[in-house]
């Protein structure tokens, strides 16, 4: 784990100085920003819509901040999951095509350390957008509707985050392994695609990584679900992507 440390301190310094800090951010304020007004018009856009249209009779409940809540992890659920695909999936692989890589590995830098440290540096900018949103998308929706219970936005948020993480860590293997951003994109994206399939099948729901793709909307629901499984198996799943991904890398030629 040589230059662990300093590499670390290097990727979230040009996270700040870079792009990257206002690509992810950006993504998740918009959302957490324009969620809670678009919940609150949407009921008036749609009588309205509907009141033009003769004999049609169309009601709606009044927005609360559920709607809000609803609207954020929508949001999470469907764009925010591309988004940390096709971003992450430049992980490793811009280094190594623009051939970075073989500029700080010729430093007392190993290959493990490498990738542990491009796996923690983009973590810590999921989980710091991620927690920015949630403090934009709470303040919104108490301006809009009055009330915003902060702990079920945490819970739902945190749900869904642990589904984040864990494509996160599929994001960093097929990084590794992969020649390319697209590539990588493609194969994460096959991977999502997979694990919404199993959601169909209630044993996988239940106790793999799979239940974590629908969790954050049972968790907002209130419905009880149990997490446990799934959390566990996601937890051993992301760590097994990141440590095969080190093996990947530490074999790759550059």
């Amino acid at each position: 784990m040589r230059g662990f440390g300093a590499f670390l301190g290097k990727e979230l310094r040009e996270i700040v100085r870079t792009w990257r800090i206002w690509v992810l951010p950006g993504i998740v304020l918009f959302f957490a920003l324009t969620g809670p007004p678009l919940a609150k018009v949407t009921p008036e856009l749609m009588k309205s819509f509907v009141a033009s249209q003769p004999g049609v009779v169309f009601q709606l409940p009044e927005p609360t901040y559920i709607d809000a809540y609803a609207a954020w992890i929508k949001n999470l659920s469907q764009m925010m999951v591309f988004a940390v695909i096709i971003i992450f999936g430049g992980l490793v692989t811009s280094e190594t095509k623009s051939g970075t890589a073989v500029l700080v590995l010729t430093k007392p830098l190993s290959r493990p350390a490498f990738v542990l440290a491009k796996f923690s540096g983009a973590l810590i900018l999921l989980i710091g957008s991620i927690a920015a949103g949630v403090l934009a998308t709470w303040a919104v929706t108490k301006v809009t509707f009055g009330v915003a219970p902060i702990r079920l936005l945490v819970e739902t948020t945190g749900t869904w985050l642990a589904f984040g993480v864990l494509l996160l860590g599929v994001m960093t293997l097929v990084s590794a392994w992969q020649s390319s951003q697209a590539g990588a994109a493609g194969l994460g994206i096959g991977v999502w695609f997979v694990l919404t399939l199993l959601t169909l099948w209630e044993p996988a729901v239940h106790y793999s990584p799979a239940g974590l793709a629908g969790a954050a909307n049972a968790v907002l629901a209130r419905t009880g679900a149990d997490l446990m499984w799934p959390l566990v198996t996601g937890a051993v799943m992301v760590g097994v992507c990141v440590a095969a991904a080190v093996g990947v890398f530490s074999r790759r030629e550059l």
